[in-house]
């Protein structure tokens, strides 16, 4: 039986955050705290490319803070990339941990269909 799943992400699993970053080829996530436009963010920072300041993740919340002025300041498909990559790699890592077996298949549009078979060896 197939389901599809839909995913509203929020950043709680510092591990799958590396291994994002990683993925994406970008700087490794470091704890602090950073300075924004207006404002400070502390959580784990992640520099994407092109982008004026960090994006930072409270892990305890789930929430990012960054400021890329509407665009002005970082292109918003950066962010998306890393909020799709670390998606996939939380459920990928829950799937793992539980046994099964997870097959990753990049779509035409962008999109990442990810088969997890139950009970699957990893």
């Amino acid at each position: 039986m197939s389901h599809i799943v839909t995913i509203q992400t929020q950043i709680k699993d510092v591990a799958a955050l590396r291994l994002a970053t990683n993925r994406l080829g970008l700087p490794e996530p470091v704890y602090g705290t950073y300075k924004l436009f207006s404002n400070e963010a502390t959580g784990w920072q992640v520099q994407l490319p092109q982008w004026r300041y960090p994006v930072v993740a409270d892990v305890e919340t789930g929430n990012l803070a960054y400021d890329n002025y509407e665009g002005r300041w970082g292109n918003q498909s950066e962010l998306d990339r890393l909020m799709q990559r670390y998606a996939i790699e939380k459920a990928s890592l829950e799937a793992r941990r539980k046994g099964h077996t997870v097959l990753e298949q990049p779509l035409e549009n962008g999109a990442v269909k990810l088969t997890i078979q139950v009970g699957g060896a990893s």
